[in-house]
């Protein structure tokens, strides 16, 4: 079968303003490639259209549909965020009506949280795939009765049928590798983030799949907290493989938690050692799974930046959205991952239910003194998997446009915030604090040179970059 499987454009940016994401940071949609690994060691011949990916050109998805029916489907499968679900719903629009007998399939985050309820109002999708999808699209590419294919949504006689819930895969080094191929020209044109790599060409991977803890606002509904990984040597040989086919020097792990098993940690780092890939790492730990030890391994091993979900600089609010955390365990983790000679990366959230106007400046207090590296300050987005969906209407007010639930836009206003206006306004004065801290700037300058293709990526990018800057903070800095 021919499958043309779709990365949509999607809302990434605010309403009414030039969506320059890509530019700062344009990731491979991983997902995607995965399943068309598996679609093509199944026998079927696929083909990936990512219309966020370079020379995508201008959101129009009229010329996105007839570049996927140019390549003759039988089937169209979508990745489908929460803010790009009807993005890709109106491209299966346009396909339907073209070509009404190519069947199109959605699945991902948005699709597994609400379920067969989307096939009610949405005509164009003939099925939804619920949880992992390389099984699931490649039983049901093989001509298999909708009826017997677990993890499918699907309509019989106008009802949406669910079919029992697919098992997880058990071993994911039964995977093999996610076709990067498929992205024309890669790896350029998917570029990291600025100042986060000192090698070029980057890429991202993911050795894991699921959490064992549940934060607040993270949902769990693709993987569950089920835990599984890729295997040190598998991982290793991913690498290597990104190394010898595309030229890669850098690699983000994007795991939601890299080393949750220590075993396996201790076992890729030594592979590094003994067998030096000249690469370097990027990649999320937490606090907790973060020891002296651990450290020195990453760094001998080539790690550069550690990333921590840190959310909140209020003990009560972390005790509610992040329990098992403490604010001084946080300092120290920081403390300990500098001194080891590695790079520590904040991850911060503003506006969760709770947040006060003196809950976000402690936050920003916080931040400041930690003397992090970097940080990455998002907009609180409530999504239908996440733990606090069910209470979310009581601790505020929400504008449920699927459009601007991107963690790039305040959809969700506290009780105890009086508007959306003075989110914003916390928001940049977070943002301008940080990165015109003495402290910070003194750090970076003393980096120049390592950050030299990052100054080179942005001066090429300039006007992009000063358009960012625009839509997120009007002041002058």
């Amino acid at each position: 079968m021919r499958i043309v499987l779709v990365h949509p454009t999607g809302s990434n940016w605010v309403p009414g303003k030039n969506d320059v994401t890509a530019v700062a940071n344009r990731m491979a949609p991983l997902g995607l490639l995965s399943i068309a690994a598996y679609l093509e060691q199944e026998g079927h011949e696929v083909s990936v259209v990512d219309c966020l990916g370079p020379g995508g050109g201008p959101k129009n998805n009229d010329a996105h549909a007839q570049r996927i029916l140019q390549k003759g489907p039988h089937m169209v499968g979508f990745s489908a965020t929460t803010s790009g679900f009807l993005d890709g719903y109106d491209l299966a629009v346009r396909i339907k009506a073209r070509r009404p007998h190519v069947k199109t399939v959605f699945g991902g985050v948005h699709i597994s949280a609400l379920g067969a309820t989307l096939l009610n109002g949405y005509e164009a999708i003939d099925y939804l795939c619920m949880g992992e999808g390389e099984v699931t699209l490649a039983e049901l590419a093989s001509g298999k009765n909708p009826a017997h294919v677990n993890g499918l949504v699907w309509r019989d006689e106008g009802q949406a049928i669910r079919n029992p819930p697919r098992s997880q895969m058990p071993d994911l080094d039964d995977l093999p590798f996610p076709s990067y191929e498929k992205l024309k020209g890669f790896p350029k044109g998917y570029n990291l983030p600025l100042f986060s790599y000192i090698n070029t060409p980057g890429a991202t991977m993911v050795t894991s799949r699921g959490c064992p803890y549940q934060c607040s606002f993270c949902d769990r509904s693709v993987f569950s907290r089920g835990y599984r990984y890729n295997s040190a040597a598998y991982v290793y040989a991913h690498a290597a493989y990104l190394k010898r086919r595309f030229g890669v020097r850098h690699i983000n792990i994007y795991d939601d938690l890299f080393t949750a098993h220590r075993n396996r940690i201790t076992e890729f780092c030594s592979l590094l050692v003994s067998k030096p890939l000249d690469m370097q790492f990027n990649c999320a730990v937490r606090v907790g799974h973060c020891d002296d030890e651990l450290l020195e391994m990453l760094k001998s091993a080539g790690f550069l930046q550690l990333s921590l979900g840190i959310e909140t600089g209020d003990e009560s609010q972390m005790a509610v959205h992040k329990p098992g955390v403490r604010l001084e365990a946080v300092r120290d983790t920081v403390r300990r991952i500098q001194e080891k000679g590695l790079r520590a990366k904040g991850l911060f959230m503003v506006g969760l239910p709770g947040e006060t106007v003196e809950s976000i400046q402690k936050t920003t207090a916080f931040a400041l003194s930690l003397g992090l590296d970097d940080m990455n300050m998002s907009k609180f987005t409530p999504f239908h998997g996440a733990p606090l969906w069910a209470s979310i209407r009581d601790q505020g007010s929400l504008d449920e446009d699927w459009r601007k639930m991107n963690c790039l836009n305040f959809v969700f206003i506290p009780r105890s915030i009086d508007s959306r206006e003075t989110l914003e306004q916390l928001y940049n004065q977070h943002v301008k604090r940080f990165y015109t801290d003495p402290a910070w700037r003194r750090r970076f300058r003393s980096r120049l040179w390592e950050h030299r293709r990052s100054l080179i990526y942005f001066v090429r990018h300039l006007p992009s970059f000063l358009s960012a800057r625009r839509n997120f903070e009007p002041e002058k800095f």
